[in-house]
């Protein structure tokens, strides 16, 4: 059965589905849509035009689908949509999307965002993403499946995170991460691969080693990015994920991408 706890405050409209609970003290908005099993905690604020899919689970003092940090906001009946399996831990801030970034915010399917991590307007999150603490992102940034960002982290707004991408604790994304890339630093650099991560998601050793001679070649110092990015392409082209890289590299981007530093290049 559905719990409310007589201390919260459902508002008239909100679609709250089966088996989910709200906790003491929250308050759920006139246009958010609860799915079944969804788990609110006490003190929590969901509002908006939000809604959280099925089986999600919002700790404490989470305040998600308020309006967006954006000057340019006029009040645009903008969406924040969550999906399914999703947990977010104390603290989190969620804000929906506006007119000049598609009108919506959306964050997958069986995602972590630890204790203070920040979604803001106009983000797009895949599957499986993680945020660590006090994780950063600003408006319009592009987080692909399986990334995990690390604590204190902060992505400019527009940047692209690829899958399968690690980032470093502390570190400042102004440029897009090519999936499979790991960055870190003061403002990111490619270390190389996230090779912990390829073996913890079960890649063989042969697409593992078809990477990293991939990588290697991108950048490479002799030639231009786009003759490097024809050669991995042409001698790669039975590897997925090697022609993920490609594919990404070559999409329309505000943003450059991010590079390694010269020690790092081989």
């Amino acid at each position: 059965m559905t719990h409310i706890h007589p201390t919260a405050v459902i508002e008239d409209g909100a679609a709250i589905g089966e088996k989910a609970t709200v906790g003491a003290y929250s308050i759920i908005g006139p246009e958010v849509t609860l799915g079944d099993g969804v788990a609110v905690g006490p003190h929590v604020v969901v509002g908006g035009r939000t809604t959280v899919g099925a089986n999600a689970k919002i700790y404490p003092f989470a305040c998600i689908g308020l309006e967006p940090q954006d000057l340019k906001y006029r009040g645009e009946p903008s969406r924040l949509e969550i999906g399914a399996n999703t947990v977010i831990r104390e603290h989190v801030t969620m804000n929906p999307g506006t007119e000049g970034g598609g009108m919506v915010t959306r964050v997958g399917n069986n995602c972590l965002f630890m204790v203070g991590a920040h979604v803001a307007h106009d983000c797009q999150i895949g599957d499986h993403v993680i945020l660590v603490n006090n994780a950063t992102l600003a408006g319009h940034v592009t987080i692909d499946d399986w990334a995990i960002l690390g604590g204190l982290s902060a992505s400019h707004q527009f940047t692209r995170i690829g899958r399968h991408a690690m980032v470093g604790g502390m570190t400042g994304v102004e440029h897009d991460v090519i999936p499979y890339g790991s960055v870190m630093g003061n403002r990111a650099r490619l270390q190389g691969l996230n090779i912990v991560g390829l073996k913890r998601r079960g890649f063989s050793r042969e697409t593992i080693h078809a990477l990293r001679n991939a990588y290697r070649l991108l950048f490479a110092q002799e030639g231009t990015m786009a003759e490097r990015l024809e050669d991995v392409a042409e001698l790669f082209s039975d590897y997925e994920p090697v022609m993920e890289i490609v594919d990404f590299i070559r999409r329309d981007s505000s943003r450059a991408i991010c590079q390694p530093g010269l020690e790092d290049a081989a």
